[in-house]
């Protein structure tokens, strides 16, 4: 039995497991957003928040231990820079795990690792489209469509409001619509408001126009529809599909009998009916009936 198992061999050794780690922690510096699979997402996080703590600190100590174990000196400077600035007010909890879809092969779960607050922030995107889905839907209960593509729908008031209610308080957006922004937005900026504001106001446009082209579309394609059937020749009998036929199918006017329409084509065909030639017969006159 296996006692006291703390985190996961990924079927390597010791050297080549550290590697691979150091490897995934240093390109989640690098590009802040990485796509592997879920155990793997899980150890890199632990292992990447333990190195952004160090570069909180600041220290010369701890720049040495950093420099030890990432890869690339290039991401010291963003990682004692940019994210020790980042993540200044931030007790912890410095990356963020999404399960996504399974990988084409094996089948394994992948996961799409991330640091919080990043310019390309997957939550922080999905927040925003849900706040935008929410104040559409509260709008389109009290007016038109039309009517609110024209005025528009203020987001940024209307984020502003939301982000001081609590959970249980009525307001435009759902509860859960309502954590999830208070939680990206508690560590941010005062910018981050205005430009979930920008986002949200961006996916109800995109909301509002996505019927209308596929109205544009639909009456697209019905037009070249009526198009290439007026070019056509104006035949009552083109109008039908035509299907083949195929045995014990009885097309109209067929008078076949049900034996020879499940034969179909490998039934033997008919032999024409023999004409029999009969002289006619002599016509009774006055001549035929007394002859001389």
């Amino acid at each position: 039995m296996k006692h006291g198992v703390a985190f996961r061999k990924f079927s390597r050794t010791s050297s080549h497991r550290n590697l691979m780690l150091r490897n995934l922690v240093t390109a989640l510096f690098e590009h802040e957003q990485i796509r592997t699979t879920l155990p793997k997402a899980k150890d890199t996080a632990r292992l990447a928040e333990k190195i952004i703590t160090l570069g909180k600190r600041g220290t010369e100590s701890a720049y040495k231990r950093a420099q030890a174990f990432v890869l690339k000196p290039a991401v010291l400077p963003k990682l004692f820079g940019t994210f020790s600035k980042r993540y200044a007010k931030r007790p912890g909890g410095y990356t963020r795990i999404h399960r996504i879809d399974n990988r084409t092969g094996d089948n394994a779960p992948m996961a799409l690792l991330e640091l919080v607050d990043n310019p390309r922030d997957f939550k922080f995107e999905m927040t925003a489209r849900a706040v935008g889905r929410d104040l559409l839907t509260e709008q389109l209960r009290q007016k038109s469509p039309r009517t609110v593509l024209n005025s528009g729908v203020d987001a940024a008031e209307s984020i502003t409001k939301e982000v001081k209610l609590g959970a249980r308080d009525k307001g435009e957006l759902r509860p859960s619509t309502r954590i999830n922004l208070q939680k990206v937005v508690k560590y941010r900026t005062n910018s981050a408001l205005k430009e979930i504001g920008k986002r949200a106001s961006t996916w109800i446009e995109t909301l509002l126009a996505i019927p209308l082209q596929q109205k544009r579309t639909q009456m697209a394609t019905d037009a070249s529809a009526d198009a290439k059937n007026k070019a056509k020749t104006s035949n009552y009998v083109e109008k039908f599909p035509k299907a083949t036929i195929r045995s014990g199918t009885a097309v109209p006017g067929d008078v076949r009998s049900a034996v020879r329409l499940a034969q179909g084509a490998i039934a033997r065909p008919r032999r024409p009916p023999r004409s029999i030639s009969l002289s006619s017969p002599t016509p009774y006159n006055s001549q035929t009936l007394h002859p001389q």
